[in-house]
């Protein structure tokens, strides 16, 4: 009976065409389903499951959905039998990496056009954070960006958005103009009063050095508000 558990759990006592190494390797990283590849990770189910169907029962747990599954602690990994520590943090770190490649991918576009290009860049970033970022874009002439860099961390007032730092990096840069960005964790999209004056503050400091500040969005998981759009700036 132990040996049939081993097996069971064990991917390399399946045949070579269900193995998801050996699938990958033959066929190409596309033919592999979520489950697969998250059982290369993974490696060894348990002794009822093997990796794979281990890792279906992972992915079901968030509706198969890879943007839940990473949001998932280590300790929450840890509560599907068979993955321990090692394991939960090898899931982590790699959807962690393709969140990565996601934002660099986004940032890659030649120039900004919309404000949705900037939510698309921005909310891999912020969208999910459980306290508030503010963020500044640098763009050049071309609206193409720069640099990103996050100004403070924790909440959003005057005395944490400090404009001589904004200002330094973006002469240090060559930018010509920024976007400030920064999210509501509560979901809310409407711009408070501290929003809107360090707004102000920021388009004054910058209009003194030619520095155009171009659009303030504030993010949330799936949604945004633009300053710009709703002519407030």
């Amino acid at each position: 009976m132990k040996d049939r558990n081993v097996q069971l759990g064990s991917i390399k006592y399946w045949s070579e065409d269900d193995r998801p190494r050996e699938k990958l390797e033959l066929k190409g990283k596309t033919a592999l389903s979520d489950a697969e590849l998250l059982a290369i990770l993974i490696r060894l189910g348990n002794k009822e499951e093997s990796a794979v169907s281990l890792s279906k029962r992972i992915l079901a747990s968030v509706d198969g959905n890879l943007n839940e599954l990473g949001k998932l602690s280590s300790e929450q990994l840890q509560k599907f039998k068979g993955v321990g520590l090692v394991k939960a943090i090898t899931i982590i770190a790699a959807l962690e990496l393709g969140k990565r490649r996601q934002i660099e991918t986004k940032v890659e576009r030649k120039k900004i056009t919309s404000s949705k290009m900037v939510f698309e860049i921005m909310q891999p970033i912020i969208g999910e954070l459980p306290h508030e970022e503010f963020w500044i874009i640098y763009l050049n002439n071309s609206n193409k960006v720069l640099k990103k860099t996050r100004l403070s961390k924790g909440g959003i007032t005057g005395t944490l958005v400090d404009i001589r730092l904004v200002l330094k990096t973006a002469l240090e840069v060559g930018a010509v103009a920024i976007i400030l960005a920064h999210n509501h964790p509560s979901g809310t999209l409407k711009a408070s009063a501290a929003d809107k004056a360090i707004t102000k503050k920021l388009s004054l400091g910058a209009e003194n050095l030619d520095i155009k500040v171009l659009d303030h969005l504030i993010i949330t998981e799936k949604e945004y508000f633009s300053f710009a759009d709703e002519n407030l700036l």
